[in-house]
């Protein structure tokens, strides 16, 4: 099926190509974007299409990437706030998991999806539990997910064995199925959970079999304390020491990265690693606010992330974007850090990146996944600069239609690919069972 967008305003990415155009169209064609251009001159009305969208007064623009969640977790939004980060895990969020099933992980799952597709977020990178269901949600949901099993080991070789073998088990089943909107990640799931060699042997099986690896990294001061007391380094040095940070054969993403030094950026820039920035989780935990805008001067690639629904309460990257600008200027003290631009490069470029490196940037010859911004609003007018209204005045509801694969997913508001009804009914359901379960 061909779908040819017209009269909308541009944002492609594309710093080597077509930029911003603010009268384009776009057109697509077995599920590629084939032509992009100006319709000052009516070109568009030349080309013909199985589906025309008219996209006036709207922004068309690289889906966005959610570079680290926990989708399961969707069905623990609000279930334990305002609380210390030890006591939060230990008293509610690890018992309440204990008590999880497949089916709870799915429902869970798609009702993120469908969180993710109303909120303009077309792919996504998840560590959690029962992650073949969280596929089959990815699958049925219509979206792209890079999706690992989370390791811990604690240095028990029986639980090594087993928590690998799940893993592994994942990206064998898994890994470009759905179209290859579906890819994997072998997830261990910190320096402070799992143990070294258990981490390099990871690493080299991830590097054998082409996928990426997915990792927590100094996510709070007290991982940070725990490593230089236990190893006598933090945890980005402990695993350099077997090589693990090394970008060039696969992507190796590091969640939050809140306590790192100068070392450990240029360490991080020398080795090609992404980090996934999480400022909403970071600041309701109060772990800290990472050195995002150190990283990115020395030349770290960033993308941004959620975190789970029980540590943010929303995947709206929307709200990311803005939060993370923000954070950015109050904590190094200067308004003109992380600006806006920068931003949406982390959530479209460096997420796709990432995740399909022919996505996060609009131009012939990558896959069609996108999100048309309705700007037709009190909140959207005027528009002097539109990287800064996408993150300071937009939000994930003025998202009205999505793209991926060159599949319509939601269009005018309306969901296509599941029954939101039935998502959100049936994830109440196993919400509410889990949390008597856990009582």
């Amino acid at each position: 099926m061909s779908i040819l967008i017209k009269n909308a305003r541009l944002v492609t990415m594309d710093k080597a190509g077509a930029g911003e155009i603010k009268n384009g169209y776009l057109l697509i064609e077995n599920n590629l974007i084939s032509k992009i251009g100006s319709n000052e001159k009516g070109e568009a009305d030349l080309i013909s299409a199985d589906k025309t969208i008219d996209a006036g007064g709207c922004i068309v623009m690289p889906g966005l990437s959610n570079t680290h969640t926990h989708l399961g977790m969707t069905l623990l939004r609000g279930y334990a706030d305002d609380m210390a980060l030890k006591s939060w895990l230990e008293t509610k969020i690890w018992p309440a998991e204990s008590h999880l099933t497949a089916e709870d992980v799915y429902w869970g799952s798609m009702l993120g999806c469908l969180e993710m597709i109303r909120s303009g977020t077309t792919a996504f990178c998840d560590m959690y539990f029962f992650m073949d269901e969280t596929a089959k949600a990815v699958e049925k949901a219509g979206i792209r997910g890079c999706l690992a099993y989370g390791m811990i080991e604690f240095g028990n070789a029986e639980k090594a064995e087993k928590e690998y073998a799940v893993c592994e088990k994942l990206v064998r089943d898994w890994q470009g199925k759905a179209g290859g909107r579906i890819t994997t990640m072998y997830g261990p799931h910190a320096p402070n959970t799992c143990s070294q060699s258990f981490i390099a042997r990871v690493k080299q099986a991830a590097e054998r079999d082409g996928v990426g690896v997915h990792i927590h990294v100094l996510e709070t001061e007290e991982e940070l304390n725990h490593m230089k007391e236990n190893f006598g380094m933090c945890s980005v040095h402990h695993l350099d020491a077997v090589d693990f940070w090394d970008s060039s054969e696969i992507p190796v993403l590091a969640a939050h990265a809140v306590w790192m030094s100068d070392g450990d950026i240029k360490l991080f820039a020398e080795k090609g690693v992404t980090v996934s920035h999480n400022a909403v989780s970071n600041m309701k935990l109060a772990s800290g606010i990472a050195p995002i805008q150190k990283m990115l001067d020395a030349g770290v690639k960033v993308a941004l992330g959620t975190d789970g629904c029980a540590s943010n309460n929303t995947l709206n990257m929307f709200e990311e974007m803005k939060t993370a600008a923000l954070l950015q200027k109050v904590g190094t003290m200067s308004p003109t850090a992380l600006p806006a631009k920068a931003v949406v490069e982390m959530v479209t470029v460096n997420g796709g990146r990432v995740i399909d490196k022919r996505t996060g940037v609009l131009k012939a010859g990558n896959k069609a996944d996108l999100i048309i911004v309705d700007v037709n609003k009190a909140n959207a007018a005027p528009i002097f600069d539109v990287y800064s209204h996408l993150v300071y005045a937009a939000s994930g509801s003025d998202v009205k239609t999505m793209i991926v694969d060159g599949i319509v997913l939601m269009e005018d508001y309306k969901i296509l690919s599941m029954d939101e009804g039935e998502v959100i009914r049936k994830a109440k359901e196993h919400a509410l069972s889990l949390a008597k379960r856990a009582e």
